[in-house]
């Protein structure tokens, strides 16, 4: 069971409108890489996670990256409040604009809608944790594109707290990998196929 606390991680508090900027952001709310994916990856995986502790970490984190999805959508919201006419086709937000008016909806930047078949739940200890590794870095490295894209330095404060959690979570799957292969041994450390000979 979830509780829910009625505040941010971390606080969002932007001033200027930018429909630009929304639409690149918009890719960690529902992109590839987003945060959506990232929350439902691991707590999809904690399900067959044979080991307590590491069915407590997919947990913490996958619970993390919830309040991480509210904070994208939280930027999102506050860079596309209010926008007049002129700033949404100036700002090249209209394509946007046109499917979902100022709505927070989980898209990657490039347009295409968020899709189930990018997360990776596999079953396999090593296979799972060895995924969220990786998907710990390219969601690091967008916000990295992120920031270099960003001229607002508020949006940008939250975009590096955000990227410096995911540097946070990528240790703590590494620490759990190392747990995995000493608890199924140093022989063999694939969980369903231990008869398979390295």
């Amino acid at each position: 069971m979830f509780v829910y606390e009625k505040r941010l991680q971390y606080p969002v508090k932007i001033t200027k409108p930018n429909p630009k900027l929304a639409s690149w952001i918009i890719s960690q709310y529902g992109g590839p890489d987003g945060e959506l994916g990232a929350s439902l990856r691991y707590l999809s995986q904690r399900y067959s996670m044979p080991y307590p502790e590491l069915k407590g970490l997919l947990t913490d984190i996958g619970t993390e990256e919830l309040g991480h999805l509210e904070m994208v959508g939280t930027i999102v919201h506050q860079l596309t409040r209010n926008l007049t006419e002129d700033q949404i086709r100036e700002g090249g937000f209209a394509p946007y604009f046109t499917d979902h008016t100022t709505g927070v909806y989980p898209t990657a930047a490039s347009g295409s809608p968020w899709n189930a078949a990018g997360i990776g739940v596999k079953g396999d200890v090593i296979a799972d944790l060895t995924e969220d590794l990786a998907a710990e870095q390219k969601a690091r490295v967008t916000y990295d594109n992120i920031l270099r894209l960003s001229d607002d330095p508020d949006v940008s404060d939250a975009i590096r707290f955000l990227r410096a959690r995911e540097i946070v979570h990528f240790q703590r799957f590494g620490e759990g990998l190392r747990l995995a292969k000493e608890k199924l041994g140093e022989k063999n450390f694939y969980y369903m196929n231990p008869s398979i000979d390295q």
